[in-house]
């Protein structure tokens, strides 16, 4: 399909100034229904209303519930944050682990993230922006790997995505599957599992 021709998908246009406010506000808004409401109960008419927005609008830009959430991932994706830097493997994913345990660790910290996550379940659209918010996450995570390698905490070749998609995802078994509490002391002692299985290669590719 031409570039040209085709019309912009709703919500995917990224303009500055009071466009970018606006798409600012909705978003807001779009955090806060889905806080208070979750996917099912979030409609266009709470964001108008939340964000100020008329109606007429946010239908012309965003299209639908799914535009809202999958352009509130991903200008969520769009911020400036950069993993940690300790000085040390362990320290740089107990730091990732911990950051993990704040956001969903509460029942109000975790509400907004959390109903991304259902609407990943009920739209294909939103599902799409949630891994694509994750991959760029992990991405910019990877630098942690790289920086042991050079360190020589690890060795060379390491499969980075792996080590720090391993770091999370025992966090978000018991957060999101088993709804079993989350705290620091586990997020420590899951970084000092993975930082020890990276020491021993265990996140080196397979041999044949």
């Amino acid at each position: 399909m031409s570039t040209q021709s085709a019309a912009p998908t709703p919500g995917t246009v990224r303009p500055g100034g009071r466009t970018a406010r606006t798409r600012s506000a909705v978003r807001d808004a779009v955090l806060t229904g889905l806080a208070e409401h979750g996917y099912p109960g979030l409609t266009v008419e709470y964001v108008a209303e939340r964000s100020g927005i008329h109606k007429t609008t946010v239908y012309r830009r965003w299209g639908s519930v799914e535009g809202l959430v999958a352009d509130a991932l991903d200008l969520a994706g769009e911020d400036a944050w950069t993993p940690p830097d300790t000085g040390s493997l362990e320290g740089d994913l107990r730091a990732l682990a911990r950051e993990v345990t704040e956001t969903f660790g509460s029942v109000s910290a975790a509400a907004a993230p959390t109903a991304f996550i259902a609407a990943a379940f009920q739209s294909e659209r939103a599902a799409q922006a949630l891994r694509d918010f994750y991959t760029a996450r992990f991405a910019r995570c990877e630098t942690v790997v790289r920086r042991a390698v050079d360190r020589g905490e690890a060795p060379s070749g390491s499969d980075a995505a792996a080590v720090v998609r391993a770091v999370s995802a025992p966090l978000f078994f018991r957060a999101l599957i088993t709804r079993e509490p989350i705290d620091t002391p586990l997020a420590d002692q899951t970084a000092a599992a993975v930082a020890a299985a990276v020491r021993a290669g265990a996140y080196l590719p397979a041999r044949p």
